[in-house]
């Protein structure tokens, strides 16, 4: 175990900063953990208390995670606890969450001066509160399709953390670490950062603007380029389907040798590999947001909810209508 008396540099602020971690029901564990793990590591590396916390519920009561763990809350929204910073910690679907107390809270906390924040879907309830207009933010990838089709203005970034002024959104996952060592080396200092990442064993920090997702290379276990590039494409163009064409051109060969190359390297033809992608945010969106079949069929690039809904049971064995029943 380190010393707790290890000669850090640090702010002279003798103040702990208070930071309040608003856990929503269903949050997810991990990113809460990610989080809040680096200021007990900073007390303890440099010897003072150099941040508090306390964990805040709607209620009051304990909060439950996603995998069933509760964690017990030293508030509720009604508490009146001075706060230097918040982050929401929300997981599951934030998308459902429209409990309007919160909202209110946490646009009063912002009013207030204090540093607001998120992670993985707390982001999502931010822009509920109204409070990401004019800030760039991030949140999990899982949520971006539903959240850009309720919010399509916003300036939504596919990265692993943003820090813009005073607000803190960060995807989720082990990636709170590489946000909460960019905020400890602004208040205490590179040194101490260092310490506290090297404590977590992480052998390399993330910038902010690092992609979430592993490359295609790595996600498909392909190493074509062109063939790459092309499903690149693909998944951005779910919306408005590109001709099969004008990939074929992107890949620099034939379009009988594309769909070759979609043969041998995944095992079905391109249109069934663009069909899948489509039909696979079609998911996400009957599960995440209220939007109507026929909205989702041209979000995904149906012409029309019959062409869709028949796709659909096809891919999942079940109707758009009871996958959204059952969620």
């Amino acid at each position: 175990m380190p010393p707790s008396d290890t000669n850090i540099a640090l702010s002279d602020n003798p103040v702990p900063a208070h930071i309040g971690f608003l856990l929503i029901p269903d949050f997810a564990l991990l990113p809460y953990a990610s989080a809040i793990e680096p200021l007990r590591a900073a007390n303890r590396l440099s010897g003072r208390d150099l941040y508090r916390w306390s964990h805040i519920s709607i209620d009051g009561e304990p909060a439950q995670a996603s995998n069933g763990v509760a964690i017990a809350a030293d508030a509720g929204l009604d508490d009146g606890l001075k706060l230097d910073s918040v982050l929401v910690c929300a997981g599951g679907n934030p998308a459902l969450f429209m409990h309007q107390p919160t909202f209110a809270w946490l646009r009063q906390q912002a009013r207030r001066g204090v540093r607001v924040g998120g992670v993985s879907g707390g982001p999502y309830l931010l822009a509920r509160a109204n409070l990401l207009k004019g800030y760039r933010f991030t949140l999990h990838w899982e949520h971006a399709p539903a959240f850009l089709e309720e919010y399509p203005d916003l300036d939504l970034r596919r990265s692993l953390y943003e820090i813009d002024r005073e607000r803190l959104t960060c995807s989720g996952g082990t990636a709170p670490l590489d946000m909460m060592h960019a905020l400890i080396a602004r208040d205490h200092g590179s040194e101490l950062a260092l310490a506290v990442s090297e404590w977590f064993l992480q052998t390399h920090v993330r910038e902010g603007a690092g992609p979430q997702r592993m490359p295609l290379r790595e996600r498909l276990g392909i190493a074509h380029a062109p063939l790459l590039r092309v499903i690149g494409r693909m998944e951005q163009t779910i919306e408005s389907p590109e001709p099969r064409e004008a990939l074929a051109r992107l890949a620099n060969v034939s379009l009988r040798q594309l769909e070759r190359l979609f043969r041998q390297h995944l095992g079905r033809s391109l249109g069934e590999h663009y069909l899948r992608l489509r039909l696979d945010r079609a998911r996400d969106l009957l599960r995440q947001t209220s939007l109507s079949v026929l909205e989702i069929a041209l979000a995904c690039g149906f012409a029309n909810a019959s062409h869709f809904s028949r796709s659909y049971r096809e891919r999942f064995g079940h109707a758009p209508r009871e996958e959204r029943r059952r969620g």
